[in-house]
């Protein structure tokens, strides 16, 4: 991402053809980018919807501009440069730059939810894991701090999502993706003293909502934690509360969006699943498995006592620590399944998951 060496693409060929307005060459140089500044995009926005609507923008903006690369940065630069203006511009829109979990938006409930979801709230959403297969091979600049694993999981969006849209983009062009103090102050049309202390600030406030500054590391399961989440599944399925509460950390977190109610704790997240349960009873649900923020998910397909079929209901994510449940977010939004590349509904037959 060097600022002083030109870009070899910029005389290439398949530059040139794009620089005539050739669209197979200009698919061509930006494919290997969408997925990555997709990614960037959902980080900044907080919504896979958002991200891929303004990746589209980008793209727009990158094909009526391709003949004002000048090749001073890389083109990957220039998309990126791009892609975080259209961001901004697009927080700067808003009525809140923030897309919230119910943990943040006021204190655990300890009454069953009272009220419909609040769709005045823009909530978080979660990122299908799917979509991060295949991005481009492109290792984080020397400054980088955070891991890609870290930067895309559910606890990191969260938090950074309580940061100012312009700290959210120094933080993420310094710390995730490594660009120096130099390069991103080009990008913002800042000067580097300011792009450091707004990184500066931005450290301070995550280190104030996530461990040391960073969320804690969600591994490849263990044997152990295999054995645990398959429990989890059968606890659902067969409605067992007993068996399913035996699996949360005391400190456990429940929260379901667009619900602003949350809950900590077996006693109210047990509470809670009683009357969730007491509609369907054994047999009401099926889980299919998937991932989605770089951890286990499961999509839940539910339906009362009367009907045949299993409509899709909510994506879970839960969050493990050691061999207990430490956390459960399930996004109540069945519009999430296509996204994740999931049937809309199961047959009643043959809809148990696989184990």
């Amino acid at each position: 991402m060097s600022t002083v060496t030109a870009d070899p693409l910029l005389g290439s060929p398949t530059m040139d053809r794009a620089r005539r307005r050739d669209r197979d060459a200009f698919e061509e140089l930006t494919e290997p980018y969408r997925r990555e500044l997709q990614v960037h995009c959902y980080r900044m926005l907080g919504s896979l919807q958002d991200a891929e609507d303004l990746v589209q923008e980008t793209l727009l903006r990158a094909w009526r501009g391709i003949d004002r690369f000048e090749g001073r940065s890389s083109f990957r630069s220039w998309l990126y440069r791009i892609a975080t203006n259209a961001c901004l511009n697009y927080l700067a829109s808003r009525q809140s730059a923030r897309r919230l979990l119910p943990e943040s938006h006021g204190p655990p409930s300890d009454r069953l939810p009272d009220g419909g979801p609040a769709s005045e709230v823009a909530w978080l959403e979660p990122y299908p894991d799917t979509l991060l297969e295949g991005i481009a091979d492109a290792a984080p600049g020397p400054d980088a701090r955070y891991e890609q694993h870290e930067a895309i999981q559910l606890a990191f969006v969260a938090a950074i999502q309580h940061l100012p849209a312009r700290q959210r983009a120094v933080l993420l062009l310094r710390d995730v993706l490594g660009w120096s103090a130099a390069e991103t102050a080009i990008l913002l049309d800042a000067s580097v003293p300011s792009v450091n202390s707004a990184l500066q600030r931005a450290r301070a406030t995550l280190g104030q909502r996530l461990p040391n500054g960073r969320p804690r590391t969600q591994t490849v399961p263990n044997d152990r934690q295999q054995t645990l989440l398959e429990r989890y599944v059968q606890t659902w399925e067969s409605a067992d509360l007993d068996g399913f509460v035996a699996l949360l950390r005391e400190d456990a977190v429940l929260s379901m969006p667009p619900h602003l109610e949350w809950y900590v704790g077996p006693a109210a997240i047990r509470r809670l699943m009683s009357y969730a349960w007491s509609a369907g009873g054994p047999g009401g649900r099926r889980f299919l498995p998937t991932a989605a923020n770089g951890q286990p998910a499961f999509a839940l397909y539910a339906h009362g006592r009367t009907v045949t079929d299993f409509p899709a209901h909510s994506i879970w994510l839960p969050t493990l620590r050691g061999d207990a449940i430490a956390g459960l977010t399930g996004f109540i939004d069945a519009r999430l399944f296509a996204r994740f590349g999931l049937p809309a509904m199961l047959p009643a037959s043959g809809a148990t998951p696989p184990a």
